[in-house]
């Protein structure tokens, strides 16, 4: 079974103990490729996934300033961000976007910190990961404006939504991306949207250390769950899992992995 987990946290002080175990339990589940998220804990870091991208040659990473992190940006950090993605094992920006989650925030800092990003990615020809919670309609306006028009892929990492969202997805050419939240049994419009989404549109991550996938529900992620992320898809969308595999991993490749070629 060859497996990508799309996005996940290999930096997090979450594995700090026993980060080589966990790289290594993904691999023996089938994982072939990790894309490890450099957001880390905001700048002036924004190398924290290269450097372990640098030591796996099946890792690959992104950099970016998550919307939480906003508020600690200065311009010096998107001299840098444009510098750090010019690195070889570099294949995106992200994750980037807007979060309403957690008050009190700054919906205006928010959106120019995510319009400058998707400038510099686009002046890099680079994919973008986006983040949005509790902030879709802001978001996907903003990706419609600022975004769209460049053609360059864009990945909606954990993708939350039912079908509607999925829609004004898909209609401005992006991807989906489907975490553990698939198995939730609450997840009932998510569940939906994901028998209705192409293959050719789908991405399976974990997201870990967060949002354990339903067998591990409250306890700590890591890349080796996807197979339950998965088998969840194949389920709902009645088809092979090897399927569901291979379409998952070709997705990736044809966003992430291309381009280096």
């Amino acid at each position: 079974m060859n497996l990508v987990d799309s996005h996940c946290h290999l930096d997090a002080s979450q594995f700090e103990d026993d980060r080589e175990d966990v790289i290594r339990r993904a691999r023996d589940a089938g994982v072939r490729k990790m894309l490890s998220i450099g957001t880390g804990n905001g700048p002036p870091d924004l190398e924290v996934a290269i450097r372990l991208a640098d030591k796996y040659d099946f890792v690959y990473a992104t950099a970016g300033i998550h919307p939480e992190h906003a508020p600690n940006v200065k311009d010096a950090e998107y001299k840098k961000l444009a510098d750090v993605i010019q690195h070889p094992r570099c294949v995106a920006v992200g994750e980037i976007g807007i979060d309403y989650h957690w008050e009190p925030f700054d919906a205006e800092l928010q959106a120019s910190v995510f319009i400058e990003q998707m400038r510099i990615a686009a002046s890099a020809r680079k994919p973008i990961c986006i983040h949005t919670r509790d902030a879709w309609p802001d978001t996907i306006r903003l990706l419609q404006q600022h975004w769209a028009p460049t053609g360059l892929p864009c990945v909606m990492h954990c993708f939350t939504g039912g079908p509607e969202e999925a829609r004004q997805a898909l209609d401005l050419g992006f991807f989906l991306s489907f975490a553990g939240v698939l198995t939730y049994s609450s997840a009932k419009a998510l569940q939906q949207a994901a028998k209705e989404v192409p293959l050719d549109r789908i991405l399976i991550e974990t997201d870990s250390p967060y949002l354990a996938p339903a067998p591990y529900r409250g306890k700590r992620n890591e890349p080796s769950y996807v197979m339950y992320t998965a088998q969840k898809l194949a389920e709902l969308r009645g088809e092979p899992l090897e399927t569901v595999a291979l379409a998952t991993t070709r997705n990736f490749e044809s966003i992430f992995v291309d381009q280096l070629h």
